[in-house]
């Protein structure tokens, strides 16, 4: 027994060492484990590339979601842009009508305003039929997408078989533009044309009243030569502050004529003498006196005052002929002495005449006199006639200073009513405007509700189904120490979703886009207002990521604009009341970020997908027909069907319309997967 043992042993070690029998044996254990090894990693190894397979199909069918998601936004912006530029022309175009010498162009910078948004509404349209057509082809597009993609991972061994599903399948996206809610602007058109016609007859007004106040400015002190400001400083001692001069009748005012011709009776009043002792210089200083005295009081209330929308006038027009004397207390006014005479009762100028040698009587009037109560004095004669002809003179002649009054006082009485006229205009204008207003801000407000809300389909994800067939091991592999390596059919799950790129620049996208379409536009040229259109719809769009301030900023710079022009009151209450409007329209910032595709966990994608569990997902996996190409036919084996394909190299998303014809398409290289945007 012991023999045996040791002979059994023996063959293995003999004297303390090993024999050629285990070393043999050592041998072939280590190639058989070496080998076995190798082919094991080998299978692993193929067994974990259908995973990287299905990855990179996962990753494929999300990137072209997330590029349709890019040209969403392009066109979002395109078309919110051109509208809001509608509204920044419009408005500016609404401000320049109640501005004179803006008014002829302000009506052409509306109705550009106006056709911009009517191209609004015709780009709107077009790219809502282009974005929804492309919708209902992301299933396909992103399976198509998928399936080359997985193709491409396969060698001369290996070929894979595979697409995404889009998840959801069905679109939640809204296009306003397809139900027919484009931006409305008839109202508007209405509100600016009648604004339009309220203006032209505030500035016909405003013309009105500007050339009446000229007029009495011109008599006041505007006229070279003759006027009341230099009659004044001839014929009286007033002062020079009491008798200014006036360059225009901008600045001028029509009280400074009222309170000059204050001063100068005043000081024609304490001055007055008799410029000789005969009866008849004594009586016509006499009836100057009582002239001077008379208009002093007429213009010691005087007023021209305008306040709560209405003008006030209270400006005497003096006599200027005996016939008008008779009309006012100078004639009526007992103040002219008497004396008992020997032929009756009689009236002087005053009792130092030399016919007053009687006793004194009552003072009376000259209607009284003249009505027969006092009898004609027979030295002085005065009567009526003396104090007419005391305006009567300075009133007839342009050296009086009467004679400028009047027309002054003429002239501010037609100013008066054509001012008043003017207010009632600009109270009609300003009810006008707020209707405009009222429009303006209506249509603007509806323009944030006409945006499309994008929700296609896959914006929960993609989810990759990829498989490959039965692989044999290569000649390498083979050997006689374990049996010929080869794997079975595998297949693989795997998903991905959008994240947005943090590094990409935010208007580069959109700068590129614009400077594409106004280099086949060529520009718009100068309309109205506010210059090149293009310019204006430009610097919203590249502002679409804060689109609220950009477009709060630009409308002020537009209406700043007009400032050359001349702002009026009205003009500057409708600047600030649209204004208001626009910088307080609520208008979100814009996310600009690129989404890029990133692997998740296939299992949170899955469960928004309605397949089922995990082992319903392998189950399909096992229905994906190996070795095809074809993506309907792979999605079909999934158990979906498509609705519509895109099978144009190029397709066009939407087409904008020119104002002078034709239009500039906007188009989606399709060989590329929506990459680039023309």
């Amino acid at each position: 027994m012991r023999r045996g043992f040791r002979h059994g042993v023996d063959l293995f070690i003999e004297d303390g060492a090993y024999t050629t029998v285990a070393s043999a044996v050592s041998i072939l254990v280590v190639l058989t484990l070496l080998f076995s090894t190798v082919t094991a990693v080998w299978s692993l190894s193929r067994a974990g590339d259908v995973q990287v397979a299905a990855d990179a199909t996962a990753l494929a069918g999300s990137n072209v979601v997330g590029s349709y998601y890019t040209a969403a936004t392009v066109v979002d912006a395109a078309v919110l842009s051109m509208g809001l530029a509608g509204f920044c022309v419009t408005g500016t175009g609404l401000v320049g009508l109640l501005i004179p010498g803006a008014n002829a162009i302000a009506v052409e910078t509306i109705k550009t305003g106006v056709k911009l948004l009517e191209t609004r509404n015709k780009f709107a349209t077009s790219a809502s039929k282009g974005l929804s057509k492309l919708e209902k082809a992301l299933p396909y597009l992103a399976a198509a997408n998928a399936t080359r993609t997985c193709s491409a991972q396969g060698s001369e061994r290996i070929a894979y078989t595979g697409t995404a599903l889009v998840v959801p399948t069905t679109s939640a996206s809204k296009f306003p533009a397809l139900e027919g809610e484009g931006v409305q602007t008839e109202a508007l058109e209405t509100s600016a044309e009648a604004l339009d016609g309220a203006a032209d007859e505030l500035e016909a007004a405003s013309q009105k009243t500007e050339a009446e106040k000229r007029r009495a400015w011109i008599a006041d002190c505007g006229r070279d030569g003759f006027n009341m400001q230099e009659r004044a400083g001839k014929l009286s001692s007033i002062s020079a502050a009491e008798n200014p001069d006036y360059a225009s009748s901008v600045t001028w005012d029509p009280q400074v004529g009222i309170d000059r011709t204050r001063a100068y009776y005043r000081s024609r009043l304490a001055s007055e003498a008799p410029q000789g002792s005969s009866a008849e210089a004594q009586a016509d200083s006499a009836a100057r006196r009582v002239f001077y005295a008379y208009a002093l009081e007429q213009f010691e209330g005087a007023y021209v005052v305008e306040q709560d929308g209405r003008v006030s006038m209270s400006v005497p027009l003096l006599p200027r002929n005996t016939s008008e004397v008779r009309g006012t207390t100078l004639y009526t006014d007992a103040v002219w002495p008497t004396t008992y005479e020997e032929n009756g009762l009689t009236m002087h100028y005053g009792l130092s005449c030399p016919g007053a040698t009687g006793g004194a009587g009552p003072s009376i009037s000259l209607a009284a006199q003249e009505g027969g109560r006092a009898r004609e004095c027979e030295a002085c004669r005065f009567g009526v006639g003396d104090v007419g002809k005391t305006p009567a003179a300075s009133t007839s002649i342009d050296n009086g200073y009467e004679y400028h009054l009047r027309e002054y006082t003429l002239a501010l009485q037609d100013y008066v009513a054509a001012r008043n006229h003017e207010l009632e205009l600009e109270r009609r204008a300003k009810e006008q405007a707020g209707i405009a207003r009222e429009s303006f801000e209506d249509a603007l407000a509806t323009l944030a509700n006409k945006r499309p809300s994008i929700a296609p389909p896959g914006r929960y994800g993609c989810l990759a189904f990829t498989v490959t067939g039965e692989l044999a091991a290569s000649d390498e592999l083979h050997n006689p120490f374990t049996a010929t390596g080869a794997v079975g059919a595998r297949g693989a799950l795997s998903a991905s979703v959008l994240a947005p790129d943090g590094g990409t620049e935010d208007n580069n996208v959109l700068s590129e886009f614009f400077s594409s379409v106004e280099a086949h536009s060529g520009g718009q040229g100068a309309v109205g207002l506010i210059g090149d259109v293009m310019d204006v719809w430009g610097k919203l769009l590249v502002a679409y990521d804060d689109i609220g301030d950009g477009l709060a900023k630009l409308f002020e710079d537009l209406t700043d604009g007009l400032s050359a022009f001349g702002f009026t009151p009205l003009a500057t209450w409708l600047s600030d009341t649209l204004s208001t409007t626009v910088s307080t329209l609520g208008l979100e910032p814009a996310d600009l970020r690129l989404k890029k595709p990133v692997l998740t966990d296939s299992a949170n994608v899955l469960a928004k997908a309605n397949l089922g569990s995990a082992a319903d997902a392998q189950e399909l996996l096992r229905s994906l027909p190996l070795g095809s190409s074809d993506p309907v036919a792979v999605l079909q084996a999934l158990g979906y069907e498509v609705q519509e394909r895109i099978s144009e190299t190029t397709f066009t998303l939407a087409e904008i319309p020119l104002p002078g014809g034709g239009s500039i398409p906007i188009t989606i290289r399709v060989k590329d997967l929506m990459k680039g945007v023309t």
